[in-house]
């Protein structure tokens, strides 16, 4: 019974671990345009799931398909790259390798289906 008991712990911890995004803060210094969706300058909540991001401010949710590339080196904070004067290019996740890459086009139209 007990065996049994802990082997169902395992599992259900395993499940966890496996479907569980990682969660990032992220401050956005100035007025960001992510798939329509204006943020205000300041912090903001990020989740990312294996190519989908969902950024968070109050009541202000959007999410969008990003590359998730991972490099060799550590960045040392996290940066906000624009394009276009306040869309999200990319955004590097400081104390990780992992460089998000936004892609307006295709986030676009993945919202559409």
């Amino acid at each position: 019974m007990y065996r049994k008991f802990v082997s169902s712990l395992a599992i259900l911890a395993a499940l966890t671990i496996a479907s569980a995004a990682n969660n990032y803060q992220v401050n956005l210094y100035q007025a960001t345009v992510v798939n329509g969706i204006t943020f205000k300058a300041g912090e903001c909540k990020l989740e990312l799931k294996d190519n989908q991001v969902v950024l968070k401010q109050g009541k202000n949710t959007a999410e969008s398909v990003v590359k998730v590339e991972n490099g060799s080196n550590k960045f040392n904070s996290t940066t906000v790259g624009y394009t276009n004067g306040n869309h999200i290019q990319e955004i590097r996740l400081g104390g990780t390798s992992t460089k998000l890459l936004f892609d307006e086009s295709v986030s676009a139209a993945a919202a559409g289906r």
